[in-house]
């Protein structure tokens, strides 16, 4: 793992010489004094201009995986950190205080001394970006957004086995933070700045007049995820329970999640890298795809080439191979449903797979005729996911409708099985009536028996990223179908959000439908028949909005003649690009960093 810093024999423009000052410098060794230069800290502005310029130039303490691996400039948590600072201020007018976070813990299986592969908590590493420290704290002070990271340390029974305790001024170069303590300093780091604060605000009432200014708070987190249903917790160590008074658990929560939301370009930028190296290993698995193949087989090709090129140690979720009547299963793969069916000649391939990087995530559903040739019946649900998914990506842009979206891909999928002759409109054939018919169906909710799920959610640290019904924003609606929708948001520039529009046939709710008047009316039950069993088809890439659209940061095969060349061992990316409709953003990683490339349609 490289980690790379910036450094000068000059003192940067924000540190000022100061005759006889001292200053005291933690380091992994304890504390050092040292003469001559003490910081000067720039005002927040400042801060998040200079560390975006830094993004954009890729400069400063950079994380990457070595080789080809993308470089990240670990500017961008500077950058996260001066929003959620400023959006603090803003909302609690300028108030003073400490932002404090708790990292996440090495756990252990069970009852055993088992380590899993740690992963950081999310808020904190938008915050801090320490993916490789586990057990740490952080702190953030208002107004100034100084981030101070605690770290642990341990003995020498411990660095036996896992090696030195972390270095202070090492990691506090490595991750660009203000300052690195060890953990056990956190409780008498908490009380002498809480007491400073307290001094300042007394200091400002009597040069003010004022008696009433309002006193430092401790921040802590505390909230709902929406989708998983549990709470963030907050931090907490010994005595904490002394900041009783001053403890605010409201507000930092739905600021910390609507700063998630809107997605910096820097962030975007490792989304792209996410997005592009999950789509060069869907390309693999789809050219190696074959009957009598295992399924786990192809989430083994995926993971290896993401990890072996990509430097992704983690998935962003459990991999779904999921080919045949397993598609019928939304979630397959997970306990129960281990990708170990065996792939049949008959078979589609419904491969939901993404890899994550650097902690930020990808998303990506393919579906593919295992044979490496579609059936009629095959390409006419393909190809009506697909449409579905195009007049998706042709409508988004700031200020739609989540769930009019979602609607108009259930309107798409209707009138692809209308096509196939699973639905029937009847024997009316005047103008703009098969229009009206549709939209009857989806009056009835007959869109949610053949699409179950929502059309697609915010991603970025989680693959279902928070803020989806965040405190302002339109509820969950009780509809089927709509009540899958991970979010009712207009959407917004800067969110990035899933567009996996698909059509299922699974058994249970077809036969709910055949026994429900509303909706039976419009089905061919015979023809019908000929699809079950048949499993499912989606289609999932991963869309930034822009100021005036979208942009679409996944690369894979969509055309079916994109598809079938490259199961016939075609090409990727193309020489021409068949489906500009897409706005597939196409690039390429070289030497760590992202680069467009020019691929006319």
């Amino acid at each position: 793992m490289e980690r790379r810093s910036t450094s000068s024999s000059s003192p940067p423009n924000n540190i000022k010489k100061v005759k006889n000052a001292a200053t005291t410098t933690a380091t992994g060794g304890g504390a050092s004094t040292t003469t001559g230069y003490m910081m000067k800290m720039p005002p927040l502005a400042d801060k998040r201009s200079v560390a975006e310029q830094l993004c954009q130039t890729c400069s400063g303490p950079i994380y990457s995986q070595g080789l080809n691996t993308f470089q990240v400039p670990m500017a961008l948590y500077e950058v996260n950190r001066a929003r959620v600072v400023q959006a603090m201020l803003e909302k609690n007018g300028n108030t003073k205080g400490l932002i404090l976070l708790e990292g996440g813990k090495q756990t252990t299986r069970y009852d055993t001394d088992h380590e899993p592969v740690f992963r950081q908590e999310s808020y904190f590493h938008y915050l801090f970006g320490a993916s490789q420290y586990s057990d740490c704290y952080g702190v953030l002070s208002l107004p100034e957004g100084e981030a101070t990271l605690f770290v642990p340390t341990w003995g020498v029974d411990v660095e036996t086995i896992c090696g030195a305790s972390p270095e202070f001024e090492k990691v506090k170069k490595e991750l660009g933070v203000e300052r690195v303590l060890s953990v056990g300093d956190l409780k008498s780091f908490v009380e002498r700045e809480m007491k400073r604060m307290e001094d300042d605000v007394i200091e400002e009432e009597k040069k003010s007049g004022e008696e009433e200014m309002f006193p430092p708070k401790l921040f802590l987190l505390k909230g709902l995820n929406t989708d998983s249903g549990n709470f963030a917790s907050p931090a907490s160590f010994d005595r904490i329970s002394q900041f009783a008074d001053v403890r605010d658990e409201d507000s930092l929560f739905p600021v910390l999640v609507e700063c998630r939301v809107h997605k910096s370009p820097a962030e975007i930028d490792l989304l792209r890298y996410t997005n592009w190296i999950s789509s060069m290993a869907h390309v693999e698995v789809m050219r190696s795809t074959k009957p009598g193949m295992m399924e786990y087989q192809l989430e083994s090709l995926f993971q290896h080439h993401t990890y072996t090129h990509g430097g992704c140690r983690h998935m962003s979720y459990t991999c779904i191979c999921a080919c045949g009547p397993s598609a019928n299963i939304l979630h397959y793969g997970h306990a129960g449903r281990p990708n170990s069916r065996l792939l049949a000649s008959s078979d589609m391939a419904l491969l939901d797979m993404g890899s994550e990087y650097h902690c930020y995530a990808s998303d990506i559903t393919c579906s593919y005729p295992v044979s490496g040739t579609f059936t009629e019946d095959q390409r006419a649900v393909y190809e009506s996911v697909l449409a579905a998914q195009v007049s998706v990506i042709n409508e988004l842009k700031p200020g739609v409708s989540w769930v009019d979206m979602h609607r108009e891909a259930e309107r798409q999928i209707l009138k692809g099985l209308i096509k196939c002759g699973v639905l029937t409109i009847g024997d009316d054939c005047g103008e703009g009536y098969a229009e009206k018919v549709i939209e009857e169906m989806l009056d009835v909710d007959l869109g949610a028996i053949f699409m179950p799920h929502g059309m697609g959610h915010l991603i970025g640290i989680d693959t279902h990223d928070v803020g989806g019904y965040a405190m302002g924003t339109p509820e969950r609606s009780g509809r089927p179908g709509l009540a899958k929708l991970r979010t009712a948001r207009d959407v917004e520039e800067g969110m990035v959000l899933t567009v996996e529009p698909g059509c299922y046939f699974i058994d249970p709710l077809l036969d709910m439908a055949l026994s429900n008047d509303k909706q039976k009316k419009f089905v061919n039950s015979e023809r019908l028949g000929d699809f079950r069993g048949f499993g499912g088809v989606r289609l999932e890439d991963d869309l930034r909005i822009t100021a005036d659209g979208c942009e679409n940061l996944t690369l894979c095969p969509r055309a079916a003649e994109e598809v079938l060349n490259v199961m016939k061992g075609g090409a990727w990316p193309p020489e021409k690009d068949v489906m500009p409709e897409l706005k597939r953003a196409w690039a390429d990683c070289k030497k760590g960093k992202m680069k467009m490339l020019d691929i006319k349609s």
